[in-house]
């Protein structure tokens, strides 16, 4: 009944795990002592690989298990691109573009309408503002070089502007 059981056990402020083994004397080759193939038959004998090791014979041998759960799995498909430069776009939610700047930064134009703070996105290795969580309601000038339409929206409805930079 412990066979394959993880146990824990409390002992003085730390947790030990231990593994139980099944006792050596209730395997099942045990019983299966004096009979000759122990149950993987006379003919095809019980071999290390008989198929092959690991993905072997895809195109041979196991090629109907290949077309059949696999289908694509062989040949290649488009043109090569030698000098392809994938573009990263590091994003930035509008909840945490107040953490660009400073507190006091913050505190010093909460009271000021007709002045608001520059947020540079870019100078912070930012490039594009999502529209994730809630902008703090004061009006703040946002610069970046993409930003979406939730992001757009929300900026505008505290009262702020958005200015795209190439």
């Amino acid at each position: 009944w412990l066979k394959g059981r993880n146990l824990a056990e409390q002992g003085r402020g730390r947790r030990v795990t231990f593994q139980i083994k099944m006792t050596t004397r209730f395997k099942k080759h045990r019983h299966l002592r004096g009979h000759i193939s122990a149950g993987h038959g006379r003919i095809g004998k019980h071999r290390k690989h008989p198929g092959g090791c690991g993905n072997a014979g895809g195109q041979h041998h196991h090629r109907i298990n290949f077309d059949k759960y696999h289908p694509g799995y062989f040949g290649k498909v488009g043109m090569r691109n030698f000098h392809l430069v994938k573009k990263v776009i590091k994003t930035i939610d509008v909840c945490k573009v107040w953490s660009l700047v400073s507190e006091r930064t913050r505190l010093h134009y909460k009271d000021k309408t007709d002045k608001a703070p520059v947020i540079d996105v870019l100078r912070a290795g930012y490039s594009k503002v999502t529209g994730k969580g809630r902008m703090l309601p004061q009006p703040v000038i946002v610069k970046a070089r993409y930003f979406s339409r939730n992001a757009e929206e929300k900026i505008k409805a505290a009262g702020g502007v958005c200015v795209l930079c190439a």
